[in-house]
């Protein structure tokens, strides 16, 4: 190896490791990372970490961004392994990929899904990783209108009529990402998407204590086939 080479292999592993001390931290920390924290826990002086991460905004958005990466990751590898055709079965393994996900990592999950944290906006580059999990969603809803399995929703169902201002966010969505959905359609894509978290935020942030206990997977399973029927996955 180079020298070049071992350095780019030093940087990567000490980079992988300061981003690790710093997930345990959530744990008990939160999202109040401290950057001396980290470099006490690894043995080095302070300034060396600022070299790897310039701040804790850029030691947040690369935690960020690698929960974001990871929790797509898992939905979209539930999703994959169901037959294309089989919209509502494609719909259960992405949410349950996604629950399994936020189980595992509660810390994580509440960073990137919790309270905003104090002084931090994230960057543009948070918003590709974000979208993963919504970029399924919708791919889904496009998936039916080309088989033509789900149906637009008709007037006169019970859906409040969209004022003009949603359409307006509705169609813009639409134009970047989902062009053949229409907006009635994404507008209860929209709401399925929200309920998903919306369920698994209350699990996982103790809203079911005392209420439901040994019943949370089948309630969120329940959850899940509401939406679906809903949206019209079959």
């Amino acid at each position: 190896m180079t020298a070049k080479s071992i350095r780019a292999r030093v940087r990567d592993e000490l980079t992988s490791e300061i981003k690790a001390i710093a997930r345990r931290q959530l744990a008990t920390e939160g999202a109040n990372l401290s950057l001396r924290a980290v470099a006490r826990e690894l043995g080095m002086v302070s300034s060396a970490v600022y070299r790897y991460f310039p701040s804790r905004d850029d030691l947040l958005t690369a935690l960020i961004i690698d929960c974001y990466d990871e929790l797509g990751a898992a939905a979209e590898a539930a999703e994959s392994v169901v037959d294309r055709a089989d919209l509502l079965g494609r719909w259960l393994a992405a949410g349950h990929g996604i629950r399994d996900w936020a189980l595992a990592n509660p810390a994580e999950y509440a960073l990137i899904y919790g309270s905003p944290v104090p002084g931090y906006q994230a960057p543009q580059a948070t918003v590709g990783p974000a979208a993963r999990t919504t970029d399924l969603i919708l791919t889904m809803l496009a998936d039916g209108v080309a088989a033509g399995t789900v149906a637009v929703p008709a007037a006169g169902t019970g859906d409040p009529p969209l004022s003009p201002v949603l359409a307006a966010d509705l169609d813009r969505i639409a134009a970047l990402a989902c062009p053949t959905v229409p907006r009635e359609l994404l507008a209860r894509g929209a709401t399925a998407w929200v309920q998903l978290f919306g369920a698994l935020t209350f699990e996982l942030f103790g809203r079911f204590q005392n209420m439901i206990e040994e019943g949370r997977r089948d309630f969120f399973d329940r959850q899940l086939r509401v939406m679906a029927a809903y949206v019209g996955l079959r």
